[in-house]
């Protein structure tokens, strides 16, 4: 899924965790129903939690 910036023309791609988001977000779905399905989603075996928690390696995860 592709997103267009309609104030400066930039394009924004998302991956398959974004594009469900946002799909849950324009069907409706509010901020807190998303997180409870976050819950289902997963990397490997571990779950990731709030974009305030780090990823392995130190980095921070992706809000």
């Amino acid at each position: 899924m592709v997103l267009l910036d309609e104030r400066d023309g930039r394009y924004w791609q998302l991956n398959s965790t974004g594009a469900t988001v946002l799909q849950a977000l324009l069907d409706g779905a509010g901020p807190q129903q998303i997180a409870d399905r976050k819950n289902r989603w997963s990397v490997g075996t571990t779950r990731y939690g709030t974009s305030r928690e780090t990823l392995p390696g130190g980095g921070p995860a992706a809000g």
